[in-house]
């Protein structure tokens, strides 16, 4: 018996699922096409490929192993019908985009959107993760492209510049800070700040602009989404450091106010790709779309 693709099509939707319902629901395929289509592959590789834990079916280190080489094997093949489909005039196929909080929850959406009404047969799906996430997630192979506004730290992807960003210190207008013209360092030593966990963009730049700047500072709370950080210093809780985009609609409604400060908070946002991957026709048409450049 042969090894087919849609044997490890099913595979890995399984691996990543967890369960052979749910890799059935998402596959539009039954539990017991997808029970088969195991064994059958199963019966191939002479080896079970899972250890069952309750409900949820867990990789061994055999599954592990063929994991590795079926998602690459899947994402060339990916690549040849789009390459193949693009050069037809028609763009067609799926593709996966990853961005940390603040782009995924404030840039990329409307770019989606038009990019979908653009090419009304293809599928975006997209991933929102910190930075640290969403380069992990690139260069194990779920994603196709990613933006982030951190710095990178993995070998496995190159960075491109993508655009500009400005983070901003902000405090909710009942706050003393409201009313000052400027803040000082001693101030900004001094204040409760609301920030994002460790291996968010956001969070670094701000920590190595506090450090440049020769400031100590105590973090008073750490929530993992930009909108309850608003939330928290709009209620009073402390002061925080986002980026604009991310903040312009309470600046501008006042339920939010900039404080100005000495801090250089001026960052540029980046397009993340894996080493040697290949720009496809529908990875192409998304650059193009989103001004960024594949170098």
């Amino acid at each position: 018996m042969a090894l087919t693709l849609r044997q490890l099509e099913i595979f890995e939707k399984i691996a990543t699922t967890g369960s052979v319902t749910r890799a059935g629901e998402e596959l539009l395929l039954t539990q017991s096409a997808v029970s088969m289509a195991l064994a059958q592959l199963e019966q191939v590789c002479a080896n079970p490929l899972f250890e069952r834990s309750g409900r949820r079916l867990l990789l061994n280190d055999s599954g592990r192993l063929l994991l590795k080489d079926a998602r690459e094997i899947l994402l060339a093949v990916k690549h040849v019908e789009q390459r193949l489909q693009g050069d037809s005039g028609h763009l067609v196929g799926e593709l996966l985009v990853g961005g940390s909080t603040t782009i995924g929850n404030y840039l990329l959406p409307a770019l989606l959107g038009a990019f979908a009404r653009q090419y009304p047969k293809t599928r975006v799906e997209l991933r929102v993760g910190n930075t640290l996430q969403v380069a992990e997630w690139l260069e194990a192979g779920y994603l196709d492209i990613a933006f982030v506004e951190g710095p990178c730290h993995s070998r496995g992807v190159v960075a491109v510049p993508w655009r500009d960003d400005e983070l901003v210190v902000v405090t909710g207008p009942e706050h003393p800070w409201a009313g000052v013209e400027s803040v000082t360092p001693e101030m900004l030593a001094m204040a409760p700040w609301i920030m994002r966990e460790k291996g968010s963009g956001t969070r670094e730049i701000f920590e190595d602009a506090m450090e440049k700047a020769g400031i100590s500072y105590a973090i008073a709370l750490e929530f993992g989404h930009t909108e309850a950080i608003k939330n928290g210093v709009a209620s009073g809780l402390g002061v925080s450091c986002l980026s604009r985009v991310a903040v312009h609609r309470e600046l501008e409604h006042g339920l939010l106010v900039e404080a100005k400060n000495p801090l250089k908070l001026r960052r540029s946002l980046t397009l993340l790709k894996r080493r040697e991957s290949f720009c496809t026709a529908l990875l192409a048409a998304f650059l193009k779309l989103s001004g960024g450049r594949w170098e």
